[in-house]
């Protein structure tokens, strides 16, 4: 099989165009960060937190970031790793997951939390020089003041 007809059947296969509900030991958990090798740390809707592994042949031709839901499976092996990588899900699935009351309400409310941003908390370029204007209307009947009596602008700095 090609690479690229591997990727195609891979990319199908792990974003389920015909979408199928969770398994009852499958389970649906946020992305917290990436911890390297293949290893991601998650969180489920009570809060636990732990690692899952990618599978093989996810690797090299999906990405998953962090704050991505996925659903996982879990496997017995490992201490530390608990689960394997079953799909990622896209604003499709996740609607209807949501439809068939499969959708955790615990992370309904952390989306609206992560979506209201205050306007302090947005980035401040302080590389820029701002530039004011200031209008000054002088009735003064001095012709050297004349010229200067229109607009002035000025550099400001913070």
């Amino acid at each position: 099989m090609s690479k690229v007809t591997k990727r195609k059947h891979v990319m199908n296969e792990a974003l389920w165009d015909d979408y199928e509900l969770p398994k009852e030991n499958q389970s649906i958990v946020k992305v917290l960060k990436s911890r390297g090798n293949n290893l991601h740390e998650v969180t489920t809707p009570t809060g636990e937190e732990y690692l899952v592994s990618m599978p093989t042949k996810f690797r090299k031709n999906i990405w998953v970031k962090r704050g991505d839901y996925i659903l996982v499976e879990p496997i017995t092996e490992g201490d530390k790793v608990k689960a394997e990588i079953v799909k990622i899900m896209n604003k499709d699935s996740i609607k209807y997951y949501k439809e068939n009351n499969q959708w955790p309400k615990e992370f309904d409310d952390d989306k609206k939390q992560n979506t209201e941003v205050d306007d302090n908390e947005l980035f401040v370029n302080t590389n820029r020089v701002q530039m004011k204007l200031y209008y000054s209307d002088s009735d003064s009947s001095d012709s050297s003041e004349d010229s200067n009596s229109g607009s002035e602008i000025e550099n400001v700095e913070k």
